[in-house]
């Protein structure tokens, strides 16, 4: 192609689009990164909502970011570190009870005895089966997504056999009841993430996707120092240190396509910038309904693009304090005594049923009567997230309708805001007291803020229609697409969301591929 400005141009910047462009500097490559925002990382960024206090804006914890992107890239060289936390979940239970989670298997154990000897006794039974699972799926994160049937052909004639076809018709309710019989414990480790019903077949093979963190090294587990934009912070100076020019402040209105390939894009105001190839980090849905257009698409490939799943969806509250919450009830007859580190990572969840409720009120077009919330406040470890003495908190909600039923998010804002604060402050009854400002960022926030359809934040669902050989859709599960030398590699392609660099070193290795690159 002649009188290109770019080899490639990656459009968004989040932490795959970095990931990718890196990659692909690397092996040669004159590389462009385009990002709307002032700031990088997407929804893998550290803001100031609150003069002096910085929060993890959208992801939070860092535990599926793979080893060979922060070897392959040197991040650690650009800055990247993880304070590991432990323990990795506190529980506070309406009755006063509590359970600690740690790293430890024998303490963990001790913990769990409280409720339930058989329980305790069964715990490692219940990791085993989790490394068990996610070791189906994690040999192939940095590889072509496979097929059921690749997966099949690798467990056939072992016991593995067996296993594998009772995980994919499984549900997480299953599998939990099987290894607890405490009310507590279930509670604790039962969760459904874009399944949302617990009951739902396919729900446990889907979560074992998210105990892969069970293979990542132990040093990249746990919270970035400085938030989750210190992942970003790393990858843009590993992608410049590699030569790739990054331009902030600048909205893509489209890519540019001739005779069916992808040749640039055209900016808002209306400049194009000419490539080789362009590779999008934006979500399948936006990519081809804002950016491409169905004139350009195959008969049908429109159509099933509208058609993918973007249906969980969930609140992001983030709150500046001027105290530590109030846990230390739990602590009051037992040791540990209560330490601010131990709310790094806290479940509000009292029983599956509570759980149930909060994925069918979202169902019926309404925020969680009472929200599962996964409560985080960093600063306990990393003091440069607040002022001196002050703490940052921030909390997932789980669940939001993408459409309420009634009103708009807007409307409702502060009544979804209040209401996580009063399900916290029974646990924590200091918290009114403590907290300095708050904001609350709703599925249409989301959307708005990170330009993720629908708020979701994992591109698409994680379900099992849209994982592995599966994820975008069946008979499309790949980096390509259509339209020639225009590529995805974003969460809404294998293995999936979470902040993990996966999709973007794949996209580099097809892109290479394809226009005879070295291999990664």
């Amino acid at each position: 192609m002649a009188n290109v400005d770019f080899d490639a141009i990656v459009l968004g910047g989040g932490h795959n689009g970095l990931v990718a462009a890196a990659y692909l500097a690397k092996a040669g490559r004159r590389v462009l990164v385009l990002e709307r925002r002032e700031i990088l990382g997407g929804a893998c960024a550290t803001e100031e909502l609150f003069p002096s206090y910085r929060f993890s804006a959208c992801s939070y914890l860092c535990y599926l970011f793979q080893d060979k992107v922060i070897e392959d890239l040197n991040l650690r060289a650009h800055g990247f570190e993880v304070f590991p936390i432990d323990p990795w979940r506190f529980l506070p239970l309406p009755d006063g009870s509590r359970l600690l989670l740690w790293n430890d298997v024998e303490r963990t154990q001790a913990e769990i005895a409280r409720f339930s000897r058989r329980d305790a006794a069964n715990y490692p039974n219940w990791i085993a089966f989790w490394n068990r699972a996610a070791g189906l799926i994690h040999p192939y994160f940095l590889t072509p997504p496979p097929t059921l049937a690749e997966i099949a052909a690798r467990v056939r004639g072992t016991d593995g056999e067996s296993f594998f076809e009772r995980l994919l018709t499984a549900s997480m309710l299953d599998v939990v009841t099987e290894f607890f019989e405490s009310e507590a414990l279930r509670a604790a480790f039962i969760h459904a993430h874009d399944v949302g019903d617990v009951r739902a077949p396919g729900s446990a093979w889907c979560y074992a996707y998210i105990k892969c963190t069970n293979f990542s090294k132990p040093e990249n587990v746990g919270l970035v120092r400085g938030g989750m934009g210190g992942i970003a912070s790393a990858l843009t100076a590993a992608a410049r240190a590699a030569g790739v020019t990054i331009r902030t402040g600048v909205e893509v209105a489209r890519v540019l396509i001739e005779n069916g390939s992808a040749i640039g894009v055209e900016l808002a105001d209306g400049t194009q910038i000419r490539s080789r190839v362009v590779v999008s980090n934006a979500d399948p849905k936006r990519t081809f309904t804002k950016l491409v257009g169905p004139q350009y698409l195959p008969p049908g490939f429109f159509t099933r693009v509208e058609g993918l799943k973007t249906n969980a969806a969930y609140l992001k509250f983030h709150a500046a304090l001027n105290a530590v919450p109030d846990f230390s009830s739990y602590f009051a007859n037992g040791q540990p005594g209560f330490d601010p580190r131990f709310l790094a990572e806290v479940k509000i969840c009292p029983s599956i049923g509570y759980y149930e409720r909060a994925w069918q009120d979202a169902l019926s077009g309404e925020p969680a009567r009472q929200p599962v919330m996964e409560v985080q406040m960093p600063s306990a470890y990393d003091p440069s997230m607040a002022p001196p003495g002050h703490h940052v908190m921030s909390v997932w909600g789980l669940y939001a309708p993408t459409r309420l039923r009634e009103g708009t998010w807007e409307q409702r804002r502060q009544e979804v805001g209040e209401k996580l604060i009063d399900t916290l402050a029974a646990y924590a009854p200091n918290l009114r007291r403590a907290i300095v400002d708050w904001s609350l960022f709703t599925p249409f926030d989301l959307e708005q803020r990170v330009a993720l359809t629908d708020g979701n934040i994992r591109h698409l669902d994680m379900v099992p229609s849209q994982f592995l050989a599966q994820r975008p859709f069946a008979g499309w599960a790949n980096y390509r697409t259509p339209i020639k030398n225009l590529y995805l590699c974003g969460a809404g392609t294998h293995p999936g969301g979470e902040v993990t660099g996966a999709p973007g070193h794949n996209a580099a290795a097809m892109v290479l591929a394809d226009t005879n690159g070295t291999a990664l």
